[in-house]
C-alpha cells in the first residue's frame, strides 16, 4: 500500500501523495507551495540560489529527538528524500509580528545582510542567506576562511561578496535560542507525524522505496535490479533536471542507517556507503590532510551536505575525486547482493567507462581503508580550471613509502585521464626498489605513457594531461622531503593548483 510522504515545512507538518515521485524539492516549494523565495538559477547544484535548510533527526535509539541542520540544494533534492525530515525556506526564518517588513522585526540572519546592504538584484540573496541560517543554527564558529568556505556553494552574479561575506562575519557571537538551535519540538513533531519504517510511495506508474535496514534494501534490489539507487542525488538529480529522464523505480539509501556509520578499528576505517562527504571529512582530513583538503573541494557545502562518498565510487565517473586517493590507499569496496557479500580492491571494480564490476542486485555498502599509511606520505592533487565547485582535468594521488633511502612502496592513481580511475603500474614498477632521488624520478616519467592514453576533451587536452601528470610526480618528489607548511602556501591561494 503507497504511503504519502511526510515532513515539516516551516515548521508545520506536510503531507504529499500526489506528486511524481522525481518531482525536485525546488518545484514542489515553487509550483505547489508558492514558496518563491527559493530561486531556480542552474537545476544542477552549482549556483546555491535554491539553497534550504534540512533538519535531520538525531540521537540515540528509537529517539531521535534533536535536528541536526544544514544546507542543501533544493534543485536537486527529490522529494520524498524529505520524508522524515525538516525543511526550511527563507520565508520560513521568519520576522517579528507588525505591519511593514522593517529591518527592526527581521530575524537576525536576514537583518544582518540588511545591515551591511549584502543584497544587490537580489536573486542570490536568499540562497546567501540560507546558507548562513544553517551555519548559525548549528553554533559554526564564523571567521574569514570558514566563511569563504561556507559560502563556496553560492554565487553573486553582481560580484557583491564583499558585503555577504561581512555579513555572514557579523553573526559571529549572535547565537540562537536553544529552542531554535536543538528544535527539540519539530524533532518531536517528526517522530509523531512521519512513519520511521520503510518508504513505499507510488504515483503515475513510478515508485520510490525508502528502506530503512540493510536487510530491506537488499531485498528490494535483488527483486528491482533495475532500479535507480540515490543517495544524495548529486548525480541521479540532473539526470531529471538536465536530461529529463524518466525514472521508474528509485530506492533511496539515505534512511538506512547501517550505511550512514563510519567505523574506526586497530587497523581499518570503514566507511558506509552512505556517508556524506561532510560527515566523512573529519575521519579523513585528521589521517590523511591532503586527502581532507581533496574532498573539500568536491564541491559547496551544500553538495557535501548531500554527495556521499560510496555514490561517487558507484557512479564510476573517471573524473570522480575519491577513488583516486583511495586507491592510492589501497582500499577495498565492499559489495552486497542478497545476503552474500564480496570485497574486491578498489582498482578491481572499474572496468569501464560506464561498466563496473557490480552484478544486477548488488550494491556498494562501504569502503575499508587500511589505516597504514602516514599523513605525511599521502598527497593528492586536484588541477581545475578554478578553485571552488569546479571538476577535476585531472587528479593525481601518490602513497610512497621512503626507507633507507629507497622505494620501498610505491601506489599512485589517477582521475580524469583514462575511462577509469586508474593506477599507475607501469610507473610504480619503474620506482620500487631504486634510490628515491631525482634521476630516478625523471627515468619514470616515460613510463605514464605506457600506463595512460589521456582523453582530449573541453577540460584539458591529452597532451596537457600527460605532461601534467608526470609534473604532479615531480612536484611529490620535491615536497616529500618536507613537511606540507614549508612547500604550500597556507590558506585557499594554496596551491591545488
Amino acid at each position: 500500500m503507497a504511503q504519502p510522504i511526510t515532513f515539516l515545512l516551516n515548521g508545520a507538518v506536510e503531507t504529499v501523495s500526489d506528486v511524481p515521485p522525481t518531482t525536485t524539492l525546488l518545484q514542489f516549494l515553487r509550483r505547489h507551495k508558492g514558496l518563491t523565495g527559493t530561486k531556480e538559477g542552474c537545476a544542477e547544484g552549482d549556483c546555491g540560489a535554491c539553497t534550504i535548510v534540512l533538519g535531520d533527526p538525531e540521537g540515540d535509539g528509537a529517539l531521535r529527538d534533536t535536528l541536526r541542520h544544514r544546507a542543501a540544494n533544493a534543485c536537486i533534492l527529490f522529494l520524498p528524500m524529505m520524508h522524515g525530515r525538516s525543511v526550511t525556506t527563507v520565508e520560513g526564518i521568519g520576522r517579528g509580528a507588525g505591519p511593514a517588513p522593517n529591518a527592526a522585526e527581521l530575524h537576525p540572519v536576514p537583518r544582518s545582510f540588511v545591515d551591511c546592504h549584502a543584497s544587490q538584484c537580489g536573486f542570490c540573496t536568499p540562497g546567501f542567506v540560507m546558507s548562513a541560517y544553517a551555519a548559525w543554527l548549528e553554533n559554526e564558529p564564523l571567521d574569514k576562511r570558514s566563511v569563504e568556505d561556507l559560502l563556496a556553494g553560492n554565487l553573486c552574479r553582481c560580484t557583491g561578496y564583499g558585503p555577504i561575506v561581512d555579513a555572514t562575519l557579523a553573526l559571529n557571537g549572535v547565537r540562537p535560542t536553544d529552542g531554535e538551535a536543538t528544535a527539540t519540538d519539530s524533532a518531536r513533531r517528526l517522530q509523531d507525524a512521519a512513519d520511521r519504517g520503510a518508504l513505499a510511495y507510488e504515483h503515475g506508474g513510478q515508485r520510490w522505496y525508502g528502506p530503512t535496514t540493510l536487510d530491506e534494501l537488499s531485498a528490494l534490489y535483488e527483486a528491482n535490479p533495475d532500479a535507480t539507487i540515490v543517495a544524495g542525488a548529486t548525480d541521479v538529480g540532473l539526470w531529471v533536471t538536465k536530461q529529463h529522464r524518466r525514472l521508474d523505480t528509485v530506492i533511496d539509501i539515505g534512511r538506512v542507517r547501517a550505511l550512514n556509520e563510519l567505523t574506526v578499528s586497530d587497523d581499518t576505517l570503514r566507511i558506509g556507503a552512505g556517508v556524506t562527504c561532510t560527515d566523512a571529512y573529519e575521519a579523513i582530513a585528521e589521517r590523511w590532510p591532503d586527502f581532507g583538503e581533496l574532498l573539500r573541494r568536491f564541491g559547496g557545502r551544500q553538495v557535501r551536505n548531500a554527495g556521499t562518498i560510496g555514490g561517487n565510487i558507484a557512479n564510476g565517473s573517471p573524473i570522480g575525486d575519491s577513488p583516486p586517493a583511495l586507491i592510492a590507499l589501497g582500499a577495498t569496496l565492499v559489495l552486497r547482493k542478497g545476503d552474500t557479500r564480496r570485497r574486491l580492491p578498489l582498482e578491481a571494480f572499474f572496468l569501464d567507462y560506464g561498466k563496473q564490476d557490480r552484478q544486477p542486485g548488488e550494491f556498494v555498502e562501504a569502503v575499508e581503508i587500511p589505516l597504514d599509511t602516514g599523513p605525511e606520505e599521502l598527497k593528492c592533487y586536484k588541477i581545475s580550471k578554478r578553485f571552488d565547485q569546479d571538476i577535476s582535468a585531472l587528479c593525481g594521488c601518490f602513497n610512497l613509502r621512503i626507507e633507507d633511502g629507497a622505494v620501498v612502496r610505491a601506489r599512485i592513481a589517477y582521475g580524469g585521464m583514462a575511462a577509469t580511475p586508474k593506477r599507475a603500474v607501469a610507473v610504480e614498477a619503474a620506482l620500487l626498489g631504486r634510490p628515491w632521488t631525482e634521476q630516478t624520478v625523471a627515468a619514470a616519467l616515460p613510463a605514464f605513457a605506457e600506463d595512460f592514453t589521456p582523453i582530449d576533451d573541453m577540460r584539458a587536452s591529452a597532451g596537457y594531461r600527460l605532461l601534467a601528470a608526470q609534473n604532479l610526480l615531480r612536484r611529490y618528489f620535491h615536497e616529500s622531503g618536507r613537511p606540507l607548511r614549508e612547500t604550500r602556501l597556507a590558506g585557499r591561494e594554496a596551491a591545488f593548483a
